[in-house]
């Protein structure tokens, strides 16, 4: 179980690290599928590319694993809107199948179970100790 976990934080490290990244190499794209009614656009895709990375980084170390998920669960939310906008509005985006909009929501809700899954403690030795006096 932990090969599997290691393997899971792997793919949710990749999925981040590579993500954020492009949103510094590719922000014309990050650009195009954001909602009209989000202000700062290109401000929200640095900001987000930052998180990203940072959330990817940190859900190695075991001290700060946890805390990095819940990080990349809640980012995973609040990018939701530029999915759901793409979805709803697939004429703006003709170089993409409609199937491939569907399908990005899916993947959604399955990496956010990867990354609820993979950063959690593996058991009870992995909890940090509690002080007692």
């Amino acid at each position: 179980m932990k090969v599997l976990k290691y393997l899971v934080l792997a793919v949710v490290f990749a999925w981040f690290f590579v993500g954020g990244i492009s949103h510094f190499t590719r922000t014309e794209f990050f650009l195009a599928i954001m909602p009209p009614y989000i202000p700062f656009h290109t401000a929200a895709v640095y900001v987000s590319g930052v998180f990203e990375l940072i959330g990817a980084i940190a859900i190695w170390p075991p001290r700060t694993r946890g805390a990095a998920g819940w990080g990349l669960m809640a980012l995973t939310l609040l990018v939701t809107p530029a999915n759901v906008h793409m979805w709803l509005h697939p004429e703006l985006y003709p170089d993409v199948s409609e199937a491939f909009l569907s399908g990005r929501l899916v993947v959604q809700v399955l990496l956010l179970a990867l990354i609820w899954w993979s950063t959690r403690p593996m058991d009870a030795k992995a909890l940090p100790a509690v002080v007692t006096t």
